[in-house]
């Protein structure tokens, strides 16, 4: 039995023959024809001119210093004349917006690092980014991490790659159609183009099933798309279980985290021992709060707080950014931020703690907010189509064979389904509700609430496992649970050495 117990603590190590992987071809996705609008620049300078006529007819004098054509919106950078205050600029967004027949504009005052008010205004025709030009570009050549991230393309056109590595993790969110399917296709398929599947393994959560399961097969793959909620929650138990035991090697190594680690083993020449990083990317949150909150949120904590150093890291996505699926602790721990357009200001202020993402326009415009930056940037996401898709995981899939075997899939689900169970029984109130319960002779959460002084979802969760113990029956509309569990029985469990006459001690109760 110890045996087995160190087994499935260590940590996750890689097969060790193996047909060396071959990067997709850039042929695989379609090329971006670039050509500006005709006329766009006379468009601007007329824009900008009106632009200064209608803040002078508020009482404004300020002058436009520089016009920037990004793929969907123009900023134009105003320089206020002395004594003008800022507030009063922001304050005029509607009436700009009407002189210049725009759908919506936005103000960024002042932009960071020059002393100057932005004013982004939606282009007439919008241009897609494709992926293709972000790869290609620059920038994402020559990136040295292998966690990078093509997002696309910022106000003045530039290619934005983001490292994922110092994000450490990522909240994504944005109401339906907004691009966040889109923005996790075209993370995965930069890990694609960049990184070996020695260097970075993926575990999937898809509980919308028809998203991310083309990725089924891919050699980056730790198990097959996980879609099954309760399964998803076994998976991020396990994902805790490997972390630690990331935790306890570096410990016995003398390392501090995972680049220390790997540069070790290299140093050694122990190459087949070296650890990959781990991506987990989750692509519909609210569907596994739904199906397990106190589980799923407890792991995910734990992970946001420190699996940056045993190089895992997390990828959130959610179309429903209130504060029951993005709670205030997942938030905590999750520093980089991902908005696309939203509803409203208040679903804005959910994901960045401000507005501004109600503003945006759909279709791949985002606001990134990483770690440590003092405002946003605006984005406009590179786009994927599905069949450029599945022409990359195909070419990937014959090129190399993917390495999953049972033994793993099973080591996560019983691990997870065992540690879940593991950690039922630490509840210290788990005795006293039992007892409450079949003395009082009927269930409900909020009589747990009352009784213990808890918070819902923990009453709720010794609620689920009364029920899984055959204690209490299922839940009856809005009536108190059956009890099962009768009185005898308890005394018998209590009193195991008396169980023969606990019948008669229990019949005058």
């Amino acid at each position: 039995v110890p045996q087995e117990q160190t087994e499935s603590e260590k940590p996750f190590e890689l097969p060790k023959k193996e047909k060396p992987y071959v990067f997709p071809p850039m042929d695989l996705l379609g090329k971006d024809n670039k050509s500006q609008a005709i006329g766009s620049k006379t468009e601007m300078l007329k824009n900008a001119k009106k632009l200064e006529e209608t803040l002078k007819s508020f009482g404004v004098v300020a002058t436009v210093i520089q016009i920037n054509r990004g793929p969907t919106v123009t900023r134009y950078e105003l320089s206020p004349s002395q004594g003008v205050k800022v507030s009063k600029i922001v304050n005029l967004a509607d009436d700009i917006a009407l002189n210049l027949a725009a759908s919506g504009i936005r103000i960024e005052a002042p932009i960071p690092g020059k002393a100057a008010v932005g004013i982004e205004v939606p282009n007439k025709e919008a241009q897609s980014v494709f992926l293709r030009s972000v790869l290609e570009s620059k920038e994402f050549q020559e990136f040295p991490s292998k966690l990078a991230f093509a997002l696309g393309e910022d106000i003045a056109g530039n290619a934005v790659v983001a490292d994922i590595s110092k994000m450490p993790h990522l909240l994504i969110a944005g109401a339906t159609g907004s691009g966040k399917s889109v923005c996790i296709n075209t993370l995965i398929t930069s890990i694609l183009y960049k990184a070996d599947p020695k260097e970075v393994k993926l575990l999937l959560v898809d509980p919308k099933v028809v998203e991310l399961s083309v990725y089924n097969g891919i050699p980056h793959l730790l198990i097959p798309v996980v879609t099954d909620p309760k399964k998803a929650s076994a998976a991020l138990n396990w994902a805790v279980r490997e972390m630690l035991a990331r935790y306890q090697d570096f410990a016995e190594h003398n390392v501090r985290d995972i680049k220390g680690f790997n540069a070790m083993k290299k140093e050694k020449g122990e190459t087949d021992g070296l650890m990959p990083q781990i991506v987990i990317i989750i692509d519909e949150l609210a569907d596994l709060m739904m199906a397990a909150p106190g589980e799923v949120e407890d792991s995910i904590c734990r992970l946001a707080q420190m699996a940056r150093a045993a190089g895992m890291h997390l990828i959130i996505a959610t179309q429903r950014p209130s504060v029951d699926v993005i709670t205030g602790v997942i938030k905590a721990n999750i520093p980089s931020r991902l908005a696309f357009a939203v509803s409203s200001g208040i679903d804005s202020r959910t994901i960045l703690d401000m507005v501004g993402a109600e503003k945006l326009l759909g279709k791949g415009d985002m606001l990134f907010y990483p770690a440590g930056m003092s405002k946003p940037l605006r984005v406009q996401g590179a786009f994927v189509t599905d069949k450029e898709v599945e022409s990359i995981v195909a070419f990937v899939k014959e090129n190399k064979e993917h390495t999953y075997d049972e033994e793993m899939i099973e080591k996560i689900t019983t691990v997870a389904t065992n540690s879940a169970e593991a950690g039922e029984e630490t509840d210290e109130f788990y005795e006293d509700a039992l007892e409450l319960v079949v003395e009082k002779e009927k269930a409900s959460v909020s009589m747990l609430q009352r009784q213990f002084r808890i918070g819902y979802n923990r009453a709720a969760r010794l609620m689920e496992q009364l029920e899984r113990r055959g204690i209490v029956g299922p839940e009856d509309g809005s009536k108190p649970r059956r009890v099962l569990m009768t009185k005898a029985e308890l005394y018998a469990r209590k009193h195991p050495e008396t169980a023969p006459q606990s019948p008669e001690a229990n019949s005058n109760i």
